[in-house]
């Protein structure tokens, strides 16, 4: 077997395909043959301004879907040919073994799970760095700033906590639904009307319109029904000025409510209120990817959303992914095939 990977040389450079090493996995990795790959916002930004990376050349990527090659001493809930999606850190490992932009790449166990059969590897793609960047802010605890939900369960679940997702048909909101919903939550998501339908489908209970003027209000009442619930506070999924503008003024109306942010959070919150930026990479979440995310692909209760947009094949079509993605995508995922797959696509 041979590799190759979509190198980023530096900041402001263009990637060059080219051959890499095929990777030496550690004791709790998995080598995994890519199929599909997404494309985040994480992945242009870095190439336009060198966030993050210590070392060049670097393979960049988080999302990938693939097959099993070889397991680490360590692994014991993986085999050879298991079909998976993982988290992959090149990003914080700052090795590009760990990048997904290739066509072999390690990922950590711990941050992978399997798919069913009837699931494309595309389709897959979506959910890694989304599911994890939700699942920092909306399960870590309160008292950091997050908004301290209980963890999902195969089960049905319901609770007293109510909590708001700004930007609900996004990658990260989409998946910051499903999850809330799936721990008991109630969910009010905001968005604009034309995407209501598919945040409900996410599992939202309300859908508001956050181009409506009187939305700051619109929001308030609708936490205010039922007060006897507790209103966890607002998972902002957009997280820029713009949304700031809403969300806080939320929080001072309510007096309660903690504000998760994507982004580094606003200069100011309610003194009632707490924020905390979240890491799309974080450890905590180790145990929805070996409890959780398998099972719940298998039964169809996590849903891979937003769907795929396929915009190419090959390694050298990631440039074109993240110009597309870098213009700005609603209620969709761009997603590059690296391999394809003989299988019939389609997500449960």
């Amino acid at each position: 077997m041979s590799n190759q990977a979509a190198w980023l040389y530096g900041p402001n450079q263009l990637f060059r395909v080219g051959s890499a090493p095929m990777h030496e996995i550690e004791s709790h990795e998995i080598l995994v043959e890519t199929y599909s790959i997404a494309i985040n916002p994480i992945d242009w930004k870095v190439r336009d301004y060198g966030w993050l990376i210590n070392t060049w050349p670097m393979v960049l990527g988080c999302d990938v879907s693939g097959v099993v090659t070889e397991v680490g001493n360590s692994v014991h809930n993986f085999s050879k040919g298991d079909r998976v999606i993982g988290h992959a850190v090149s990003l914080v490992s700052q090795k590009p073994k760990n990048g997904a932009f290739q066509h072999f790449v390690a990922v950590e166990a711990a941050k992978a799970a399997k798919i069913p059969s009837a699931l494309s590897f595309s389709d897959a793609c979506v959910v890694p760095l989304a599911l994890d960047t939700a699942a920092t802010g909306l399960f870590n605890s309160a008292s950091d700033g997050y908004l301290g939900l209980e963890w999902p369960t195969m089960g049905s679940k319901s609770d007293n906590n109510k909590i708001v997702i700004y930007g609900g048909s996004s990658s990260v909101g989409a998946l910051a639904i499903q999850l809330a919903a799936a721990s008991g939550a109630h969910v009010i998501a905001v968005a604009s009307r034309r995407n209501f339908d598919f945040c409900r489908s996410c599992g939202a209970h309300e859908v508001l319109d956050y181009n409506e003027p009187t939305i700051v209000n619109d929001v308030v009442n609708a936490i205010k029904v039922a007060p006897q619930t507790h209103f966890a506070g607002i998972y902002d999924a957009i997280s820029q000025e713009d949304s700031y503008n809403i969300t806080v003024p939320i929080l001072a109306q309510i007096g309660s409510g903690n504000l998760a942010t994507v982004l580094p959070g606003p200069s100011t919150v309610p003194s009632t209120s707490k924020t905390n930026y979240v890491e799309g990479i974080n450890d905590t979440v180790h145990r929805l990817w070996e409890n959780f995310v398998g099972p719940a692909l298998e039964r169809g209760t996590l849903k891979c959303v937003p769907s795929a947009y396929v915009v190419g094949s090959g390694l050298e079509s990631i440039e074109k992914g993240l110009e597309i993605n870098k213009k700005g995508v609603s209620a969709r995922k761009v997603v590059v095939e690296i391999k394809k797959e003989q299988i019939a696509s389609g997500c449960n």
